[in-house]
């Protein structure tokens, strides 16, 4: 596969090698010769932005820079959190909107997503968790402000 564009369906996007990335969507998995940021930026400018782009919105509109999630498509409500500093290499995207829950297993979390798929990851509780209230918080203030 050559090109992808994040959609609701789009679980997470995880590094494979160099320049290759693992997408999960649904219930399928794509091999795509590209890297996560490369995915994600893509994916941000067929929206309308780049990933800069959201992430300064993201900034703007809550304050977090440091791992900060982003609104990839505002229009679907799709947004996801880096795992890492989206500068390191091993970064993968997560979709906030397709967890269903976390399970902590020794030093790694298994999520568990709505369609009852699950991915273990190799990071710590607090930081998922983390990520997943700072990716709350900017869905909640893109709420408000559409209620506007």
């Amino acid at each position: 596969m050559q090109d992808y564009e994040i959609n609701e369906k789009t679980l997470a996007i995880l590094p494979f090698s160099n320049n290759k990335s693992i997408i999960y969507e649904d219930k399928d998995c794509y091999v795509l010769e590209k890297s996560v940021n490369k995915i994600m930026d893509a994916s941000c400018r067929y929206y309308g932005s780049s990933i800069e782009g959201r992430q300064k919105g993201t900034a703007n509109l809550t304050g977090i820079t440091y791992k900060a999630p982003i609104i990839v498509s505002e229009e679907n409500n799709v947004i996801f959190f880096p795992t890492t500093s989206p500068r390191l290499k091993e970064c993968s995207w997560i979709s906030l909107n397709n967890i269903n829950k976390i399970h902590v297993k020794n030093d790694k979390i298994i999520l568990e997503f709505l369609n009852k798929e699950k991915l273990e990851l190799l990071i710590s509780e607090n930081i998922i968790k983390n990520q997943i209230l700072k990716a709350s918080l900017l869905e909640s203030t893109i709420r408000k402000r559409n209620k506007i």
